[in-house]
């Protein structure tokens, strides 16, 4: 079977650990040095590749005389450590056969959050891309608990394929795809090949008798093909173990479970006002602001604004909320919370400016 897939001129590839190492848990070279023969054969395809890398923390376990992942976080963080420079090397010796430079990014959430550092991320590799060097991206687990706790770096990825413009991300974990939990809608044994509805997301699967996608390490991907496929990414799960499976996916093969975007691809900024900064409060509006904002296309003024709630700052996110709670917006805030209440209900007339401007509004 074919899948027409998106043009890709951009691919981002994320591989889990499972996919990179053995059945002790060490690091495999031969899965790695088959990954970068994959995305070597991509470029030659004229798809720009950022692979997005988990792996560190247990290419640090041996090293450390660790016969298992530890459970304490500053023993992650240690193993992390050592292994970051153990798992770039051997990406560096498997694409070095082939010529292909690469380059380590090691990011934290707050480099998504905080503007300048998203754009400070964003330039380094564009500039990567373009000299033609392969980013490899990975969490600073060295410093960030956040990821050794929750996730397994699909968000990262999803964010990544935001920040690089990508048409597609890819998900190397250990699985086929997903399958419905929904007998009607599949045979048991046979993986959903494309899934244009991420409404029912939490209910697929991901085996036969596996766990829902809402728990465990499935959540991660949960949460990156929606924020990925919303923002205008097509989003494919596959088995990293499969051979040659990138070149395959790139020719249509019908591998894996393929989100398709969910819509057309937004304005860079607004992107990352949606799907990457945490709102620091909620500021609540009349009926009038809301039509001004959803159909007019209008700034938020601070005639339109009821309430405030939380403690932001200018130059924050909040969501923009309507009085029985509804959240129907997000944007960067012109005004700290101190000052709103003075504010509220006013005009600008007299030399005020908006709350929030419409180019820094996103409805949601």
């Amino acid at each position: 079977m074919t899948r027409k897939l998106p043009a890709v001129s951009r691919m981002v590839v994320k591989v889990g650990t499972s996919t990179l190492t053995d059945a002790r848990g060490v690091l495999d070279d031969a899965q790695v040095r088959a990954l970068a023969g994959d995305i070597a054969a991509a470029r030659k395809r004229g798809v720009a590749v950022t692979l997005v890398s988990s792996g560190a923390i247990a290419a640090g376990l041996e090293p450390l005389g660790l016969s298992r992942r530890p459970s304490d976080i500053p023993s992650l963080q240690a193993a992390a450590s050592v292994g970051q420079g153990i798992l770039m090397h051997a990406y560096q010796r498997a694409f070095a056969r082939r010529r292909i430079p690469v380059g380590q990014v090691l990011l934290t959430q707050d480099d998504f959050v905080r503007r300048k550092s998203y754009l400070n991320a964003h330039h380094a590799v564009e500039r990567l891309l373009r000299l033609d060097v392969v980013p490899i991206v990975n969490e600073n687990d060295a410093v960030a608990v956040e990821e050794i706790r929750f996730g397994d770096n699909d968000r990262l990825a999803a964010l990544v394929s935001i920040m690089v413009h990508a048409q597609l991300l890819v998900i190397l974990s250990d699985i086929d795809g997903v399958y419905s939990a929904d007998p009607r809608r599949a045979r048991a044994d046979e993986p959903l090949h494309r899934i244009d509805d991420l409404s029912g997301l939490e209910q697929l699967r991901a085996g036969r008798r596996g766990s829902p996608l809402g728990s465990g390490g499935m959540a991660s991907k949960v949460e990156a093909v929606r924020t990925a496929a919303s923002a205008g990414t097509g989003v494919i799960i596959a088995n990293g173990r499969e051979a040659r499976v990138l070149q395959r996916l790139l020719q249509g093969e019908d591998l894996g479970s393929f989100f398709a975007p969910h819509r057309a691809r937004g304005r860079h900024r607004k992107l990352w006002i949606q799907f990457t900064v945490n709102p620091r409060g909620r500021i609540v509006v009349d009926e009038g602001a809301r039509r001004a904002l959803v159909e007019g296309g209008k700034s938020l003024l601070p005639a339109g604004v009821v309430a405030a709630e939380g403690r932001f700052e200018v130059g924050d996110a909040v969501d923009v909320a309507t009085s029985d709670g509804v959240v129907f917006a997000r944007g960067i805030t012109s005004y700290g919370a101190d000052e709103l209440p003075a504010l509220m209900g006013t005009s600008i007339r007299d030399g005020g400016r908006e709350l929030i401007h419409r180019d820094s509004l996103v409805i949601l």
